[in-house]
């Protein structure tokens, strides 16, 4: 299954575009604080970046913008995770910062 090291992998390959895209969607915003990633803050003071393998391979991925959180569900490799992540940053990206669609999911 790919998980973490595939999230991290599709960074290294993504356009500074994509970055901000994936920042806003994971964090609510597209701005690191000064100090990078190792100063991020959620709504319980420090909270730092994190992802989970959750729910189910044909699920997006979702993300908890106040605690900087992403679940990724278990992609069989990484070709669908880089499709299906790719997907939902760019869906979410239409200036509202709300995807809705029906996929099964509680």
């Amino acid at each position: 299954n790919c998980t973490g090291l595939g999230s991290a992998a599709l960074w290294l390959e993504m356009d500074n575009k994509k970055r901000i895209q994936l920042l806003q969607f994971i964090m609510g915003t597209y701005c690191l604080p000064v100090g990078g990633f190792a100063e991020l803050t959620g709504s319980n003071g420090t909270q730092k970046f994190c992802n989970d393998k959750v729910g189910k391979e044909m699920w997006l991925p979702w993300s908890h913008t106040c605690f900087n959180h992403l679940d990724l569900p278990p992609y069989k490799n990484y070709k669908h995770l880089k499709e299906k992540l790719l997907y939902a940053i760019e869906e979410t990206d239409r200036g509202d910062g709300v995807l809705v669609l029906s996929q099964g999911r509680p």
